[in-house]
Protein backbone atom coordinates (compact mmCIF):
# COMPACT_ATOMS: atom_id res chain seq x y z
CA UNK A 1 0.00 0.00 0.00
CA UNK A 2 1.58 3.43 -0.89
CA UNK A 3 1.92 5.74 1.85
CA UNK A 4 2.19 9.75 1.37
CA UNK A 5 4.56 12.09 2.67
CA UNK A 6 7.51 14.10 2.07
CA UNK A 7 9.68 10.99 1.58
CA UNK A 8 10.63 10.15 -2.06
CA UNK A 9 8.51 6.71 -2.22
CA UNK A 10 6.76 5.19 0.79
CA UNK A 11 4.92 1.49 1.27
CA UNK A 12 3.23 -0.18 4.25
CA UNK A 13 3.26 -3.94 3.56
CA UNK A 14 -0.58 -4.59 4.84
CA UNK A 15 -3.07 -3.39 7.25
CA UNK A 16 -2.17 -3.84 10.81
CA UNK A 17 -5.61 -5.04 12.25
CA UNK A 18 -8.43 -6.40 9.94
CA UNK A 19 -11.58 -5.95 12.33
CA UNK A 20 -11.99 -5.35 15.66
CA UNK A 21 -14.74 -5.68 17.81
CA UNK A 22 -15.58 -4.44 21.57
CA UNK A 23 -16.74 -7.33 23.46
CA UNK A 24 -17.13 -5.21 26.95
CA UNK A 25 -15.03 -4.20 29.52
CA UNK A 26 -13.32 -6.44 32.10
CA UNK A 27 -12.98 -6.08 35.88
CA UNK A 28 -11.06 -2.81 35.90
CA UNK A 29 -13.48 -1.02 33.32
CA UNK A 30 -11.09 -1.24 30.59
CA UNK A 31 -12.55 -1.92 26.78
CA UNK A 32 -11.81 -5.97 25.64
CA UNK A 33 -11.94 -6.10 21.68
CA UNK A 34 -11.51 -9.38 19.75
CA UNK A 35 -9.06 -7.67 17.27
CA UNK A 36 -8.54 -9.78 13.94
CA UNK A 37 -5.13 -9.09 12.70
CA UNK A 38 -3.50 -9.63 9.25
CA UNK A 39 -0.65 -12.45 8.66
CA UNK A 40 1.84 -9.26 9.81
CA UNK A 41 -0.30 -7.73 12.12
CA UNK A 42 -0.32 -10.95 13.89
CA UNK A 43 3.82 -11.86 13.62
CA UNK A 44 4.70 -7.84 14.83
CA UNK A 45 1.71 -8.12 17.20
CA UNK A 46 3.75 -11.25 19.03
CA UNK A 47 6.94 -9.92 18.57
CA UNK A 48 6.75 -6.26 20.41
CA UNK A 49 4.10 -7.50 22.74
CA UNK A 50 4.89 -10.98 23.94
CA UNK A 51 8.50 -10.91 22.85
CA UNK A 52 8.33 -13.80 20.69
CA UNK A 53 11.28 -12.98 18.31
CA UNK A 54 10.52 -16.90 16.32
CA UNK A 55 8.62 -14.45 14.15
CA UNK A 56 11.54 -12.10 12.76
CA UNK A 57 12.25 -14.62 9.98
CA UNK A 58 8.59 -15.12 8.47
CA UNK A 59 8.35 -10.83 8.87
CA UNK A 60 11.59 -10.97 6.61
CA UNK A 61 10.26 -13.82 4.51
CA UNK A 62 7.08 -11.76 4.15
CA UNK A 63 9.11 -8.13 3.25
CA UNK A 64 10.86 -10.71 0.11
CA UNK A 65 7.43 -9.55 -1.93
CA UNK A 66 8.74 -6.20 -1.89
CA UNK A 67 11.25 -5.45 -4.73
CA UNK A 68 13.98 -2.87 -4.83
CA UNK A 69 14.99 -2.83 -1.41
CA UNK A 70 18.35 -3.88 -2.85
CA UNK A 71 18.73 -0.66 -4.29
CA UNK A 72 19.12 1.57 -1.20
CA UNK A 73 22.77 2.42 0.47
CA UNK A 74 21.29 1.89 3.94
CA UNK A 75 18.30 0.76 6.48
CA UNK A 76 17.64 2.95 9.21
CA UNK A 77 15.32 1.79 11.87
CA UNK A 78 13.12 3.86 13.17
CA UNK A 79 14.05 4.04 17.12
CA UNK A 80 11.78 2.89 20.11
CA UNK A 81 9.92 5.35 21.92
CA UNK A 82 9.22 2.10 24.53
CA UNK A 83 12.74 1.60 25.74
CA UNK A 84 11.79 0.06 28.55
CA UNK A 85 10.48 -3.27 26.01
CA UNK A 86 12.61 -5.75 26.11
CA UNK A 87 12.85 -6.89 22.54
CA UNK A 88 12.85 -3.89 20.31
CA UNK A 89 11.22 -5.22 17.04
CA UNK A 90 12.53 -2.70 14.43
CA UNK A 91 15.96 -2.69 14.78
CA UNK A 92 15.70 -6.62 15.08
CA UNK A 93 13.54 -6.79 12.24
CA UNK A 94 15.75 -4.46 10.18
CA UNK A 95 18.99 -6.05 10.86
CA UNK A 96 17.32 -8.96 9.42
CA UNK A 97 16.73 -7.21 6.39
CA UNK A 98 19.42 -6.03 5.38
CA UNK A 99 21.66 -9.14 6.11
CA UNK A 100 19.29 -10.87 3.93
CA UNK A 101 18.94 -7.95 1.58
CA UNK A 102 22.71 -7.34 2.00
CA UNK A 103 22.29 -3.91 2.54
CA UNK A 104 23.98 -2.09 5.29
CA UNK A 105 21.92 -1.13 8.24
CA UNK A 106 22.57 2.18 10.03
CA UNK A 107 21.58 1.69 13.51
CA UNK A 108 21.62 4.31 16.72
CA UNK A 109 22.19 7.34 14.46
CA UNK A 110 18.20 8.23 14.33
CA UNK A 111 18.02 8.81 18.22
CA UNK A 112 14.45 9.21 19.76
CA UNK A 113 15.46 10.69 22.99
CA UNK A 114 11.88 11.74 24.44
CA UNK A 115 10.60 9.99 27.67
CA UNK A 116 7.80 8.65 27.11
CA UNK A 117 5.10 7.01 24.19
CA UNK A 118 3.52 9.10 22.22
CA UNK A 119 0.82 6.82 20.88
CA UNK A 120 -1.74 8.14 23.46
CA UNK A 121 -1.14 11.97 22.28
CA UNK A 122 -3.69 12.39 19.61
CA UNK A 123 -3.68 16.07 19.00
CA UNK A 124 -1.49 16.20 15.99
CA UNK A 125 0.33 19.62 16.93
CA UNK A 126 1.26 18.38 20.49
CA UNK A 127 2.59 15.05 18.81
CA UNK A 128 4.69 16.79 16.16
CA UNK A 129 6.45 18.66 18.77
CA UNK A 130 7.00 16.66 20.88
CA UNK A 131 8.66 13.91 18.30
CA UNK A 132 10.89 17.36 16.87
CA UNK A 133 11.94 17.45 20.15
CA UNK A 134 13.11 14.18 20.89
CA UNK A 135 14.34 12.89 16.96
CA UNK A 136 17.94 13.72 16.13
CA UNK A 137 21.06 12.01 14.13
CA UNK A 138 24.09 11.20 16.43
CA UNK A 139 25.81 11.61 13.33
CA UNK A 140 24.33 13.22 10.30
CA UNK A 141 27.72 12.82 7.98
CA UNK A 142 26.88 8.95 7.63
CA UNK A 143 23.73 10.01 5.06
CA UNK A 144 25.22 11.97 2.91
CA UNK A 145 24.54 11.69 -0.66
CA UNK A 146 23.19 7.85 0.31
CA UNK A 147 19.53 6.66 -0.66
CA UNK A 148 18.29 5.64 2.63
CA UNK A 149 14.81 3.65 3.36
CA UNK A 150 13.42 4.40 6.78
CA UNK A 151 12.04 0.95 8.31
CA UNK A 152 8.92 0.81 10.83
CA UNK A 153 6.66 -1.52 12.00
CA UNK A 154 3.59 0.35 11.88
CA UNK A 155 2.19 4.13 10.10
CA UNK A 156 -0.41 5.87 11.14
CA UNK A 157 0.01 9.36 11.20
CA UNK A 158 3.35 9.25 9.46
CA UNK A 159 4.35 12.00 12.06
CA UNK A 160 7.33 10.18 12.92
CA UNK A 161 8.41 9.00 9.63
CA UNK A 162 8.01 12.60 8.25
CA UNK A 163 10.34 14.50 10.87
CA UNK A 164 12.81 11.36 10.26
CA UNK A 165 13.05 12.16 6.70
CA UNK A 166 13.07 15.69 7.18
CA UNK A 167 16.38 15.21 9.45
CA UNK A 168 17.78 12.69 7.03
CA UNK A 169 17.22 15.17 4.14
CA UNK A 170 18.19 18.16 5.70
CA UNK A 171 20.71 17.57 8.38
CA UNK A 172 22.11 14.29 6.88
CA UNK A 173 22.03 15.69 3.10
CA UNK A 174 20.82 12.19 1.96
CA UNK A 175 20.08 12.30 -1.95
CA UNK A 176 16.81 10.00 -1.41
CA UNK A 177 14.62 9.02 1.57
CA UNK A 178 11.83 5.90 1.14
CA UNK A 179 10.03 4.42 4.19
CA UNK A 180 9.04 1.01 4.50
CA UNK A 181 6.34 0.36 7.01
CA UNK A 182 5.28 -3.38 7.94
CA UNK A 183 1.91 -2.20 8.91
CA UNK A 184 -0.74 0.64 8.82
CA UNK A 185 -3.85 1.27 10.70
CA UNK A 186 -6.82 1.55 8.51
CA UNK A 187 -7.53 5.16 10.22
CA UNK A 188 -4.82 8.17 10.55
CA UNK A 189 -5.60 9.17 13.94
Amino acid sequence: MKIEGNWHSGFAYDVHTVSSEHLGYDAHGHNIFDNKRSEMGELLYQLKYRGDTSGVKAIVGLLDRIKGIETFDCLVPVPATNKQRKVQPVPLITEALGKRRKVEVISDNLINEGAEELKGITDPVERNERLQEALSLRDPSAFRDKKVLIVDDLYRSGSTLRIATSLLLEEGEAAKVSVLAMTKTRSNR
